[in-house]
């Protein structure tokens, strides 16, 4: 649709910025000064542009906010988990924005009534209400969730700016009452100890990472707190956690190459940590204790000695080396170990195979394994929640990009599962939709997995609308689950595709390698193989081919919209990593020396400099006819900065040709997650949804 609106012009300001011998112009580099008035005024001025030339959309925007919402079930509960003499759910309540934490007594046989309110069920309380918590904050989240070993009292911290930082509290769930300690500047992770007084949790720095353990006993002062362990090596983070078994706190230092694991007697909290194996560059290990008759042990996955795709080894309870450790399932080629959940019978594996999670379960008496049976070609699968160590059952998820999400309960006797609780999905019929795994050929030869969902029938003749998601980093891989607001675009014709590019963890850790680093342009031309094979089968034309991503996908968008702008009729990306190199050479920005194993060092390598220099996608933008752009970002947001996006579109403005719009959406309120609660969250995509349709020629 024709829309004649101009668009904000950021004034040009030109920034010379040197690095050794190498020297660019930036002209919107003072974006950056949250300080300077002008910038505010452009990011509002940019969301008043959004309003403007996409307010014709708002009666999409509102159709589907309306399709997502009537087809969940607003009130509902989800499956509850077992935990001694309590069983724990969550409530959802239309019209609320956030779940309600509940418990109830255990053995009841049915599941918790979706229509009724919280506590009001015999024996039912409420653990914590988000919504109480949120009544006066215009953001919420809660990033923190931990109750005491003996069920009595809560641990919880929640974030009201979007900026990850949060304040911690305690609840006395027997008589909800909200306890005086208040500890403020946490960031994610807490881990009780046994004693029903003691928490350990993490502290960020100026550079939002995460490098202090601290220790605080309730009832004294937070002045009094006690530092339990400080990582100074700025490449890594720490995490604490506690063990399954209740035996130990686990206190993890992890690079994106390297970790170190400590353990902590849970019974003992005053006690000095134990390090189970000093860390050696380039060497990643997890640990999972487990107890049996004849003491403690763990259970280790590493890629030690070589091992690329992880190993599983057993470490004796007392380790202090890898001395010790003696292996259980040794490296395969063409299988990745991702996790071990560990009970007291069984062992639980996550794996990757074929781009495919997998569940194995060790029968550690036999010993004997085998695969847990999965009903589809292309679905996800992962291990849910289990906080028995003891169980003779475990729990976990199973969905697919057909199937609603379904909680199950898995048998190690018998080895079937019970189906526990299926999402909702009202109006929904799956038999109207088929999913499918493509191979797509990258420049080099490589097979690129493609994961794909539409109506039965499609395509038509000479292709289809198609929505094609990429991520490519960090070894995340980006699985095919279930989605109700994607079926706003489904049940309108549009195919929706998923490129399981290098950079992800989908084909183990040398897809993973393959895609960082100096090969991070197979991540990009991965991404535009992909789609020139959904072109090339018929799936899709060029006009008819919109393409999303977030985050560091946000860069892989920017990227292929240089590569290849011919090849896509919009783009969508969601807080873009798109000025990598000027961030990957400030260390004063949040999280950056933590990405350098991730991305390479420009501040010390020319090479890197000049490899990142030739993809970066704010670096690299070209005056030549662009596809349709909708950025966002959060002001909040201290995982990528707010004007890597406001530059980005600012020079797409100024330098490329044609008329395709260019929007930036800013959400002033928020950070890297966008707007929380779950009907904001709602708005947020349907926002998004409008716009895809919109340039595929979709109007209701």
């Amino acid at each position: 649709m024709e829309r004649t609106i101009d668009p904000p012009r950021a004034p040009r300001r030109p920034t010379t910025l040197r690095h050794d011998s190498h020297e660019r112009v930036d002209e919107w580099y003072w974006l950056r000064d949250r300080e300077d008035p002008d910038v505010l005024a452009y990011l509002e001025a940019e969301n008043e542009f959004v309003a403007a030339g996409l307010a014709d959309l708002e009666p999409l925007r509102d159709r589907i906010f309306n399709e997502i919402k009537s087809r969940i079930k607003e009130t509902d509960a989800s499956a509850p988990t077992p935990w001694g003499s309590w069983e724990y759910f969550a409530r959802t309540i239309a019209g609320r924005e956030y779940a309600v934490h509940c418990r109830r007594p255990r053995g009841s046989a049915d599941l918790p009534d979706p229509e009724a309110s919280p506590g009001s069920s015999p024996g039912e309380e409420v653990v914590l209400d988000e919504n109480a918590l949120a009544v006066e904050a215009s953001y919420f989240a809660l990033r923190g969730f931990a109750v005491s070993p003996g069920q009595a009292l809560l641990a919880y911290s929640a974030d009201l700016t979007g900026g990850e930082r949060a304040t911690l509290r305690f609840r006395n769930l027997a008589d909800g009452t909200t306890l005086d300690d208040e500890v403020t500047d946490v960031y994610y992770g807490l881990a009780w100890a046994n004693d029903e007084q003691t928490v350990f949790y993490v502290r960020p720095d100026d550079a939002m990472r995460p490098w202090q353990v601290w220790r605080h006993a309730l009832g004294t002062p937070t002045d009094d707190d006690v530092l339990v362990h400080q990582e100074d090596d700025e490449r890594f983070e720490l995490h604490v956690g506690r063990t399954l078994t209740g035996r130990f706190v686990v206190i993890t230092s992890g690079s994106k190459l390297t970790s170190e694991v400590r353990v902590l007697d849970a019974d003992d909290p005053t006690a000095s940590p134990r390090v189970i194996a000093p860390r050696e560059q380039g060497v990643e290990y997890h640990v999972e204790h487990h107890r049996g008759s004849d003491g403690d042990r763990f259970y280790v996955l590493t890629n030690a000695g070589g091992a690329s795709n992880f190993k599983l080894m057993l470490a004796p309870g007392d380790a202090t080396s890898r001395d010790t450790w003696t292996e259980v399932i040794p490296h395969r080629d063409d299988v990745r170990l991702v996790d071990v959940d560990a009970f007291a019978d069984h062992l639980v594996i996550t794996e990757r195979a074929e781009a495919l999670e997998r569940l194995r379960v060790i029968d550690l008496a036999q010993p004997a394994d085998y695969l847990v049976e999965m009903p589809e070609e292309v679905y996800s699968a992962w291990v849910g929640g289990n906080l028995e160590f003891d169980a003779t059952t475990f729990r976990y998820v199973y969905t697919s990009l057909v199937a609603p999400t379904t909680d199950l309960e898995h048998d190690f006797a018998t080895r079937t599962a019970t189906v526990i609780k299926q999402q909702t999905v009202n109006g929904y019929n799956p038999e109207e939709f088929e999913a499918h795994r493509l191979w797509a050929t990258a420049d080099d030869g490589t097979r690129v997995p493609i994961s794909l969902v539409h109506r039965r029938g499609f395509p038509s003749d000479g292709g289809g609308p198609l929505n094609l998601y990429g991520y490519g980093s960090y070894e995340i891989s980006i699985d095919p689950t279930f989605s109700v607001a994607r079926l706003s675009l489904l049940e309108r014709g549009v195919a929706y595709a998923i490129a399981h590019v290098r950079g992800g963890g989908e084909l183990g850790r040398p897809w993973y390698d393959n895609g960082k680093l100096d090969h991070k342009r197979n991540t990009f031309t991965d991404f535009v193989s992909c789609a020139e094979h959904l072109v090339t089968e018929g799936y899709t034309t060029a006009d008819q081919l919109v393409i999303r991503g977030g985050s560091a996908g946000g860069l892989l968008m920017g990227a292929t919209a240089n590569l290849r702008p011919d090849l896509f009729c919009a783009v969508v990306a969601e807080v873009p990593f798109v000025d990598c190199l000027t961030t990957m050479l400030d260390a004063s920005i949040p999280l950056t020396i933590t990405e350098w194993e991730e991305w390479g060092d420009p501040t010390t390598n020319p090479a890197t400099y000049d490899y990142m220099l030739s993809y970066s996608p704010y670096d690299n933008v070209r005056a030549e006819q662009y596809p349709a752009i909708l950025a966002t970002a959060g002001l909040n947001d201290p995982r990528v900065q707010y004007w890597e996006p406001a530059k980005w579109v600012a020079k797409l403005r100024t330098v490329t040709t044609g008329d395709a719009p260019i929007y930036l959406k800013t959400e002033l309120g928020a950070g890297h997650h966008g707007p929380s609660g779950r009907y904001e969250a709602w708005k947020d995509e349907a926002f998004v949804l409008a716009f895809v349709l919109d340039q595929l020629g979709i109007t209701s």
